[in-house]
């Protein structure tokens, strides 16, 4: 695919995807999906990536979908819009590679969606979090399944009710973002996160992260049977194997 709403780059182990439409504060436009979906089925199947970084162009990160999509459209048109978006959210979570955010300006309503669904996320201290649906008469429920996952039922009230700006503190506060940092640092923060991650075996991070999700919803009991087994098949693989018996080989010469 020819993109031309975002760009893709790797460095090392670290694949970089940017939403790159600055002009729009980087909305996500029907295409723009299409062209995320077609890069992250790129990075799922790559073994050379371990670790996604997903940035933004400009003086922002995203203002959610484009609104001039959004008018005078039939339920069908609306349905396929979503069911696209849908379809790359949930991406971010099935893609082997752990996903890390790195946001400034303004994450509005899908693009508060898109840092939440994010595994971790490094934001700029100028970074505002939102969900101001409720403000056009248009209640933000699909960004609604990720923020309450990540912050808890009465935080993503507030938030949904509300519509008001989350600063990037606050939204550390509530479990939204992971670090907050200033943003002439925040490229390299991003990187350097992504970096200390992509030094783990690729197997190990998969398994990680698709365990974490699939445990998470799970009774105590059936979360400890699923990570029992996944520890099973995850100590048989040739990456644990060498590294526990590199440890014991550093262990005993020391």
């Amino acid at each position: 695919m020819d993109y031309k709403e975002i760009t893709f780059s790797q460095t090392d182990a670290v694949g970089i995807l940017t939403l790159n439409t600055p002009e729009k504060i980087n909305a996500l436009s029907l295409r723009k999906i299409r062209e995320m979906i077609h890069a992250l089925e790129r990075v799922a199947a790559d073994e050379s990536v371990r670790v996604l970084v997903l940035k933004a162009s400009g003086n922002h990160f995203c203002a959610g979908h484009d609104l001039a999509e959004m008018v005078d459209q039939g339920t069908k048109a609306y349905k396929f819009i979503f069911d696209q978006c849908n379809r790359m959210m949930m991406m971010l979570h099935e893609i082997p590679q752990p996903v890390i955010g790195v946001v400034q300006g303004v994450a509005t309503a899908a693009g508060c969606q898109l840092a939440a669904w994010c595994d971790l996320v490094v934001a700029a201290e100028n970074a505002r979090f939102s969900t101001p649906g409720v403000k056009l008469g248009l209640f933000c429920t699909t960004p609604m399944v990720a923020i309450t996952r990540a912050i808890g039922r009465k935080a993503a009230m507030e938030m949904l009710l509300t519509g008001r700006d989350f600063p990037a503190s606050e939204a550390r506060e509530l479990g939204l973002i992971n670090r907050v940092v200033p943003l002439e640092e925040l490229d390299a923060e991003g990187m350097k996160l992504a970096g200390q991650v992509s030094q783990a075996s690729g197997f190990a991070l998969a398994v990680g992260k698709q365990g974490l999700y699939a445990q998470a919803d799970m009774t105590d009991a059936q979360a400890l049977h699923y990570a029992k087994n996944t520890i099973v098949m995850n100590n048989t693989s040739e990456d644990a194997q060498n590294g526990i018996k590199a440890f014991l080989n550093k262990t005993t010469a020391e």
